[in-house]
């Protein structure tokens, strides 16, 4: 039996972290110590209060059911309690918020919920991979917002033609922005907010990385005028409670994008089991003490990781927010052959900027998600290799 994929998974590209993941454990499978600063992972534990709530939850068998619906509302309530807390956001939970199974459950499926076949679809590049291949599976024609240095690494809304705002159904934009750690500030929304107006597309936010920064708090999409009338932002517990393996997170705003996209989920999957979220209140409205330590441990091995390129010569501006350092790779390589240089010869795992994207092309990413001693050991082994 001839078994093919169908046209629009062919047509896709490999997902960048699990051709990495299959390169560190072919490495592994060498022998070597591999040191990852790959995939955007925490390897700090789950605070334990969340933990012991959700093992509470599990010993019910009440919440042994399918869940249904938008999430359970003490979930929904502990997120509009977060948003009024940390954004000065006020959310109705009953209407303006909806539980998914992690941030990536919700962006991968809005594209279905609102594009059409032909729809433009505004997508940052570089930028989180299931932007883009969500686009494609709803038959939408990506439309690619370099992200340059010379723009601080946002969408330049302005050099976007008329006749394709026209044509757009989505803007995405991601803030803190992965991978290359760009921190969006008001104006920049309310430039965005003005064009959704003006033709009439939706602006989906991916905020999951907004507790993560090191000095300014990183604003949310919703706290500025007029963002709730054109978009939904989406978020999760993944990455500010070390949650990522729990698939637990959120998208909250206008009440009718809010509303439509949760049709679409009702046909996907069944909700998310009741205890995960009973772990998703513990963690949204219970002590944020858990957070700020894990920022105080990234800022710790921010500063190593980039005073150390540095000394080395490596080109790079310092990161505000996310756990992500934005390089650029040697000269005379492309991203992908210096990563295969990095895990040959020094077992060290980066992610090569083309992996995001064309406009990713020049620049590798590494992650800072491993204890501060294995990125001095990193170093160590980095200044061993000759570009």
């Amino acid at each position: 039996m001839n078994i093919e994929p169908s046209r629009r998974l062919a047509g896709l590209p490999p997902y960048p972290f699990a051709e990495i993941d299959k390169k560190k454990k072919a490495a592994i499978a060498q022998g070597k110590d591999v040191i990852s600063l790959g995939v955007g992972d925490p390897d700090l534990p789950t605070p334990a209060h969340i933990v012991a709530a959700a093992r509470e939850a599990v010993a019910d068998p009440k919440k042994h059911h399918y869940p249904f619906e938008a999430g359970t509302i003490q979930f929904r309530e502990a997120v509009a309690g977060f948003y009024s807390r940390r954004f000065g956001v006020s959310l109705d939970p009953q209407s303006e918020v909806r539980a998914t199974l992690g941030s990536k459950d919700g962006l991968a499926h809005c594209h279905f919920a609102f594009v059409n076949p032909g729809d433009a679809v505004l997508v940052p590049d570089p930028g989180y991979p299931v932007y883009g291949t969500g686009t494609r599976f709803a038959d939408g024609e990506p439309v690619l917002l370099p992200l340059t240095r010379e723009k601080s690494f946002l969408p330049d809304l302005d050099a976007v033609p008329a006749t394709v705002l026209s044509r757009a159904r989505l803007l995405f934009v991601n803030s803190p922005n992965n991978p290359t750690a760009a921190v969006a500030d008001a104006a920049f929304f309310e430039k965005a907010i003005r064009l959704a107006k003006k033709y009439g597309f939706i602006i989906a936010h991916d905020a999951a990385y907004s507790e993560i920064y090191f000095d300014r708090p990183p604003i949310s999409f919703l706290s500025v005028p007029g963002a709730k009338d054109v978009g939904v932002e989406f978020h999760s517990c993944s990455k500010t409670y070390n949650m990522t393996g729990w698939r637990i997170g959120w998208f909250c705003g206008n009440a009718e994008i809010v509303g439509t996209l949760g049709r679409l989920k009702d046909n996907f999957d069944s909700g998310v089991f009741e205890a995960i979220q009973a772990a998703g209140v513990a963690a949204l409205a219970g002590p944020q003490d858990c957070v700020a330590e894990s920022r105080s441990v990234y800022r710790e091995r921010r500063d190593v990781l980039v005073g150390g390129l540095k000394r080395l010569g490596w080109s790079l501006d310092v990161p505000q927010a996310s756990f992500y350092v934005w390089v650029r790779n040697p000269p005379g390589y492309t991203s992908a052959a210096a990563v295969e240089r990095l895990i040959e010869e020094a077992a060290i795992v980066a992610v090569p900027g083309s992996g995001f994207g064309r406009h990713g092309e020049g620049y590798l990413r590494f992650a800072l998600t491993v204890p501060k001693d294995r990125i001095e050991a990193a170093l160590e082994r980095l200044v061993k290799i000759r570009w």
